[in-house]
């Protein structure tokens, strides 16, 4: 990782650090105003600690930065007229023009939700750029650490070397989730563990921590709050303008880069029904870099009951040549890697083709007394899936 994103979580911090104290300030301000709605008619409680409190809140607020272009403003009351103010309302009697001067006393806490709010979704989007790498590297670190931990009694400690960087990604995943992000199932089991370092403690966090901390993780990069932009301010005027033309029904897969076309099959099998315990699976060797997913495939029988079908989905996001028979028949070799537990389907997906020797070899192997069914998935069926889901469409950019 660069200096740039530490410089970039140092400016973050520093930012919240400042609106931890306006919060706090606020707080304290916002006790010492009346309530307008009783029979006495008070001003602040304090007016020499009010002023005092408010001009540190202005100071403060000066030195906040903008985001998007929302400045934090500076919206707090005078104390020295709201008595008299408070008096004139009670006289006039009216409960709207009573509500609208209690709202105007109080403006300075919605400003400051705003803001609050606002810094969260820039926080979370700066940790969701980066916490994928440190998850990959938490996973290639564990992968190594097995052979390691196989040579060792359960009370042996773990070999500082390799256990330091361990900490050092996990350290770092709690740096960019920060306050804006919650932490994942059985994270602080992980940092216990983590902190012993023993032969046992290894075991747990392969056999416990980790996969709920991957899943938890995982959802929170996946898990986009922020809107897609939309280039008209009224739909209905759109239809009404009548628009023309052909429907074109092919995808621009061009705007995606390999991450991205994974975090699109990551996304459409956990919207989908009939999928659960979505999580990557990451090759140590990887040769292109690619990730694998691996979901379970849940199917219903009234007479049967549930069952539950392991299914593996290898990305490869090509546009330039088409998955031909070497790279398939590696892939069912590959299988062996992610069991156990058994692998019952392998989907290949490609935003591209499949060449005609791996589409009648693929045939054949499903046709034989093999286990493992093996299933194409080619851009022009992801162009039909997601006919039906045109919010993932919108959110890749594909059209």
């Amino acid at each position: 990782m660069s200096n740039h994103l530490n410089e970039a979580l140092k400016q973050f911090e520093a930012a919240e650090a400042n609106l931890l104290k306006l919060e706090r300030l606020w707080e304290e301000i916002s006790k010492m105003l009346p309530s307008l709605w009783g029979i006495v008619i008070d001003g602040v409680s304090d007016e020499d600690a009010y002023r005092e409190k408010a001009m540190t809140f202005e100071h403060i607020a000066k030195c906040m930065p903008s985001i998007d272009g929302y400045k934090l403003e500076y919206a707090i009351v005078d104390g020295s007229g709201i008595q008299s103010n408070n008096f004139d309302l009670h006289e006039l009697d009216e409960p709207t023009a009573t509500m609208a001067y209690d709202r105007e006393l109080r403006k300075q806490g919605e400003i400051l939700g705003e803001y609050r709010f606002r810094f969260g979704v820039k926080r979370r989007h700066l940790a969701r750029q980066h916490l994928l790498d440190y998850v990959q590297d938490i996973e290639l670190k564990l992968e190594r650490l097995k052979k390691t931990a196989a040579t060792l009694e359960a009370s042996d400690s773990m070999p500082d070397n390799e256990w330091v960087g361990l900490k050092h990604s996990f350290n770092a995943i709690n740096a960019l989730l920060g306050s804006s992000m919650s932490p994942p199932d059985r994270w602080g089991d992980l940092s216990r563990h983590l902190h012993f370092g023993l032969r046992q403690d290894f075991d747990d966090i392969i056999k416990l921590d980790w996969p709920a901390v991957k899943r938890g993780l995982e959802r929170s990069i996946y898990t986009d709050e922020d809107p897609i932009p939309v280039a008209v301010s009224d739909l209905g005027e759109l239809v009404a303008s009548n628009p023309k033309g052909e429907v074109v029904t092919e995808l621009k897969w061009e705007n995606l880069l390999p991450k991205d076309f994974e975090r699109l099959l990551f996304n459409l099998i956990t919207e989908t029904a009939g999928y659960e315990n979505p999580e990557w699976l990451t090759h140590t060797n990887a040769p292109d870099d690619g990730r694998d997913l691996s979901v379970y495939r849940v199917q219903s029988d009234k007479l049967s009951g549930v069952t539950r079908y392991r299914v593996i989905i290898a990305c490869k996001h090509w546009q330039s040549k088409s998955v031909d028979l070497p790279e398939v028949s590696t892939l069912k070799e590959q299988m062996t890697l992610w069991e156990p537990p058994r692998v019952d389907s392998l989907v290949v997906a490609t935003s591209g083709r499949f060449t005609t020797p791996a589409v009648h070899w693929i045939e054949r192997h499903n046709q034989s007394n093999s286990s493992l069914k093996i299933e194409m998935w080619p851009g022009t069926h992801f162009e039909w899936l997601l006919a039906q889901r045109p919010a993932l469409i919108a959110q890749f950019g594909l059209r």
